[in-house]
């Protein structure tokens, strides 16, 4: 069986998830060579990869990448496609081309987050077309697909769950660059990580920051990621002194750097589907502290990954900073337990295994 997969972006996950389905099956993996040519090497050498010119939105040369692509899936003759996001806007009028080739599309978030302001600049309707256009659709938990259900004229049996696997290659890199994380000096390092929008909740943690003053007075907070810059909550910082800001994109190399150095990975978010970095943390084995949204309660819950605290409460999420602050073997318990799930349950190979049986069913009910 052969799967051909689509995606303009969504490195990391598309890594991860491409590596894990060819474990399984022949997988054809179409990407931008703009954003996927220096991530060649992180494939699996099983993935059969094609870097295409694959223009930007706004370009006039996207008619004839669309007849370029659809001259690809024909000679490949794939079972079945899988689009891997459904942010996509051109990729709508190629569709009928496909068929009857079965066409499975990934909704990574029902709803635009709050603050997102790189989303929004697709069409509204772009995103909702290439779901209505799809016979299958995947989510990454229960709630997600409930909420499919709710929104789209699907059956219950042509929406799937499968979960976001483990994000393993900045630990990867890592231990091939045999890196060391930074000597213990008594601090506890906390770290919020990703693109800086409204939703991520920096101000939370900020006043959670406040609250913690004179209660830990080794505490020091790491924000890296483009978007919002931090500073403008630098009037409710109880110690400006004390937070290490990069408001910028991060270097690999930088990634792995800073997950090795945090003892926290805090993700205290006022809206969320699920989260790349929940999966980036628990593959350096660190312990989070997540919001309840989306599928992140139910996901650290359930596997014993850290703490969940209500959506916007910074009291709350203080109070769980301080405790695991305070216990260095609950941090230790934790960071075990996700790294065990990220190199198990939730491995690559593991999702790319359910990914495969999923495809199975679909082109077996077409």
């Amino acid at each position: 069986m052969k799967a051909l997969l689509l995606v303009s972006e969504l490195e990391d996950y598309t890594i991860s998830f491409a590596n894990g389905v060819a474990q399984h099956l022949d997988v054809v993996l179409a990407v931008p060579h703009r954003r996927y040519a220096h991530l060649a090497s992180s494939f699996d050498p099983a993935v059969d990869l094609h870097l295409l010119d694959w223009p930007r939105h706004r370009s006039l040369s996207n008619p004839w990448f669309l007849y370029q692509l659809t001259r690809l899936i024909r000679r490949e003759q794939p079972n079945l496609i899988h689009l891997l996001s459904n942010s996509t806007l051109w990729l709508n009028l190629a569709v009928p081309f496909w068929r009857p080739t079965p066409l499975v599309t990934t909704i990574h978030d029902v709803e635009i987050h709050p603050g997102d302001l790189e989303t929004r600049t697709l069409p509204g309707w772009a995103p909702e077309l290439m779901v209505r256009q799809s016979g299958h659709l995947v989510v990454h938990g229960e709630g997600l697909k409930q909420l499919v259900l709710d929104r789209y004229a699907k059956s219950a049996d042509h929406v799937h769950v499968l979960s976001h696997p483990s994000i393993l290659r900045y630990a990867e890199l890592a231990r091939r660059q045999k890196m060391t994380p930074r000597e213990a000096d008594g601090t506890i390092r906390v770290l919020l990580f990703g693109r800086i929008f409204a939703y991520k909740g920096l101000e939370h943690l900020v006043r959670a920051e406040a609250m913690l003053k004179d209660v830990l007075p080794n505490l020091r907070i790491t924000v890296a990621g483009r978007g919002d810059d931090p500073r403008i909550f630098q009037a409710l910082m109880g110690d400006a002194g004390r937070y290490d800001i990069f408001n910028r994109f991060i270097e690999d190399t930088e990634v792995a750097q800073l997950f090795l150095d945090t003892d926290i990975v805090v993700l205290p978010y006022t809206e969320a589907s699920q989260s790349g970095v929940l999966n980036l943390a628990a593959a350096f084995g660190k312990p989070v502290i997540v919001t309840d949204v989306g599928e992140l309660g139910g996901t650290v819950r359930q596997n014993g990954l850290g703490l969940v605290v209500p959506p916007g409460d910074a009291k709350e999420l203080a109070a769980a900073i301080q405790t695991l602050a305070g216990n260095g073997e609950l941090r230790n318990q934790f960071g075990t337990n996700a790294l065990q799930w990220a190199k198990g349950p939730n491995s690559p190979e593991q999702v790319g295994g359910q990914a495969a049986a999923v495809y199975r069913e679909v082109v077996g009910t077409c």
